[in-house]
C-alpha cells in the first residue's frame, strides 16, 4: 500500500530534493505539488531533471488542497508553514522543513523571527544524543507532526552532541565556523549569489544575529542538560550545495582524547547516515553531496587545549529533505533508511 503525498513549496530547491527522494521511496506516491507565485506553471519548468514528475502542474498552497493526503511536506518560507499546518487534520503526517515549529521558547522565537510563535513539534534529528538518555529518534515514532532542523544546526549539532552528552567539553564555550553553499539561501538568492560568489567568500549574519543560534543552543541543552553559549559564524563560499562545520570547544576536567573517540564510536558506530572518519582524513563536501550522509572528524589541539570537531553534510539532503524523509520513516514505522540509501540524481 502506498501513501498519498503532497509537497508544498515544490518549485524551490528543498521541494525538488524532497521529490527526488520520494521518487525512490517504495511506499510513497506524489499526488500534489503546490507553490506560491509559481502556481499554474509546470513543475518541469523548475525541476527538469525530475522526469517522473514532468507532467505535474503546481497548484496554489492551501490547507484545503493539502488535506486529502496521507503525508504533507511543507517546504515553505519561515512563517508560512504555520498558517497552513494548523488547519490540517490531526491524522495527516505533516513534516515542516521550515523554522515555524523548531523552537521550544516563544521568547527566543520573538528575538529571531517575525510573527507569533506557533509552538514546537517533535524534532527531526534522529541521531541527536540526549542528556536524558538515548537519542531523538525514540521521540519520533508514531508522531503526526515533525519539525525538520535547520541545515546549519544539523552540521553543528552532529559535530558536538556526543562530546556534550559524554561531559567531555564545556557547553559554555563553543565556537562554530561554517562554510556554506549558496543553495542554503533558497532559489531566488542562490541564483544571484552564483554570480556574486564566483572567486569570493563572505561571512553573513555575524555577531549573534543568525536565526539558527537559538536552535543550536536548544540542542546543546538537550545534549548536555545545561544551558550553553555559542559563537556562530557562517561563511558563504562559491559552491552550490554543502556545509563544512568546524566546531571547537574547551575540554572538561574529565576529557581525554581516548574518551572522546570512544564517545563518538558509541554514538555513531551503528548509525547508517553518520560516518566517523579516521584521524588521517578530513570531511569533504564531495563525499556527502547528494546523500543523507554526514562525515564527522574529532581531534584535539594540544597547543591551544581545544577540542576540534568537524562535520560535512549536504545542506539540501541531510540538512533538510533527507532528514525529513528519515524522520517520516520513523514516524510511519518504516525502516529508517527507506528511500535514502541511493545516491540518485542531484540538482
Amino acid at each position: 500500500m502506498t501513501l498519498k503525498v503532497a509537497v508544498a513549496g515544490a518549485s524551490g530547491y528543498v521541494g525538488g530534493e524532497l521529490l527526488r527522494l520520494i521518487a525512490g521511496h517504495p511506499q510513497l506516491v506524489v499526488e500534489t505539488v503546490t507553490a506560491g507565485e509559481n502556481a499554474g506553471q509546470k513543475l518541469s519548468d523548475f525541476h527538469p531533471q525530475l522526469d517522473e514528475y514532468s507532467e505535474l502542474v503546481l497548484t496554489e498552497t492551501s490547507a484545503e488542497i493539502l488535506a486529502n493526503h496521507d503525508v504533507v511536506f511543507l517546504a515553505l518560507p519561515h512563517g508560512k508553514s504555520a498558517e497552513v499546518a494548523l488547519k490540517l487534520p490531526p491524522e495527516i503526517l505533516v513534516v515542516d522543513c521550515g523554522a515555524d515549529f523548531r523552537l521550544l521558547s516563544a521568547s527566543e522565537w520573538a528575538k529571531y523571527y517575525e510573527g507569533k510563535h506557533a509552538g514546537a513539534w517533535p524534532y527531526g534529528m534522529p541521531e541527536l544524543t540526549l542528556a536524558a538518555g538515548g537519542k531523538m529518534r525514540t521521540r519520533l515514532r508514531s508522531v503526526k507532526r515533525i519539525a525538520v532542523p535547520g541545515c546549519n544546526v544539523t552540521a553543528v549539532t552532529l559535530a558536538i552532541s556526543p562530546a556534550l552528552t559524554a561531559g567531555l567539553v564545556e557547553a559554555s564555550d563553543l565556537v562554530a565556523t561554517l562554510s556554506v553553499g549558496t543553495s542554503g539561501a533558497g532559489r531566488a538568492k542562490a541564483e544571484k549569489f552564483a554570480i556574486e560568489m564566483e572567486g569570493n567568500a563572505r561571512a553573513y549574519s555575524v555577531a549573534g544575529t543568525h536565526r539558527h543560534i537559538p536552535e543550536i543552543l536548544q540542542n546543546v541543552t538537550l545534549a548536555s542538560g545545561v544551558e550553553g553559549s555559542v559563537t556562530f559564524t557562517p561563511v558563504l563560499v562559491p559552491m552550490f550545495r554543502g556545509i563544512i562545520a568546524v566546531v571547537n570547544a574547551k575540554p572538561s576536567k574529565e576529557f581525554s582524547f581516548e574518551k572522546l573517540r570512544d564517545a563518538y564510536r558509541d554514538a555513531y558506530g551503528d548509525e547508517t547516515f553518520v560516518e566517523l572518519i579516521s584521524e588521517d582524513k578530513l570531511p569533504e563536501v564531495t563525499a556527502v553531496a547528494g546523500t543523507n550522509k554526514s562525515q564527522i572528524w574529532v581531534g584535539f589541539d594540544e597547543r591551544s587545549e581545544r577540542v576540534v570537531l568537524i562535520s560535512a553534510i549536504d545542506n539540501l539532503v541531510k540538512g533538510t529533505a533527507g532528514a525529513a524523509i528519515q524522520s517520516m520513516n520513523l514516524a510511519l514505522g518504516f525502516d529508517e533508511s527507506l528511500g535514502l540509501t541511493g545516491d540518485g540524481a542531484r540538482l
